[in-house]
């Protein structure tokens, strides 16, 4: 299997199932936790936890911290989304660029009705917090960047699967540390984020595809 034949599809035709039971695990992540965390104000025994592992971090690593949660203002992200589509558009994978725009787009859009659903606040009642819309739109470029690497070296499940969710859990791990060290986030609520990515992306990279006029997934030649 060529990479330039499998680029015609994102993700790649090979892929569509393990990510379908991904996108299903993450869905039913994000309900459980939702429930779980409904009306809430306040972290679990293990957010406290885990909050107290990373609190007191350094100057340079709450820099860090900044510099990473930037990327999900809006105009570093439109920056990183930009740069994105540009690369997608200079390998000549269309529906790849277009997907680096409509995936973290429903990504943040998901993650912010569900903000509203849920009701879980942090910092006073105003500030509402599951899921974390930084940590899922992170994720979702990631997502949309490893599968087009994916799709480019025509990879097949063994080799794609870890290097997409790889790709996802580093980025996303990134951005949920910095959230939950700058305070802005329970550690749950990056997990929420990070689910959130994972069961919309590969929906919305079908969708992509098949409104492109692959009308079906086709098989790899």
């Amino acid at each position: 299997m060529s990479g330039r034949g499998a680029v015609d599809s994102v993700p790649a035709p090979v892929l569509r199932v393990p990510l379908g039971v991904v996108a299903g695990l993450g869905a039913l992540v994000v309900v459980v936790l939702g429930v779980a965390y409904a009306g809430q104000s306040g972290p679990t025994a293990v957010d406290a936890r885990i909050t107290a592992g990373v609190e007191g971090a350094g100057a340079f690593w709450r820099h860090v911290a900044l510099v990473a949660d930037s990327l999900g203002e809006p105009v570093g992200a439109v920056l990183l989304v930009s740069a994105v589509v540009g690369v997608c558009v200079l390998l000549r994978s269309r529906r790849a660029a277009v997907l680096a725009v409509v995936g973290p787009g429903a990504a943040v859009a998901v993650a912010t009705g569900l903000k509203s659903v849920v009701g879980r606040t942090i910092h006073g009642d105003d500030n509402l917090s599951y899921p974390s819309g930084h940590t899922a739109f992170a994720t979702a470029v990631a997502l949309v960047v490893a599968l087009t690497v994916a799709g480019r070296l025509g990879l097949g499940r063994a080799a794609g699967v870890p290097l997409v969710l790889g790709a996802a859990l580093v980025a996303g791990g990134v951005m949920g540390w910095a959230e939950v060290v700058l305070g802005a986030h329970y550690p749950s609520d990056a997990l929420g984020g990070w689910c959130t990515a994972l069961a919309v992306v590969p929906v919305a990279a079908w969708t992509v595809d098949r409104a492109a006029g692959a009308g079906r997934w086709r098989r790899p030649r």
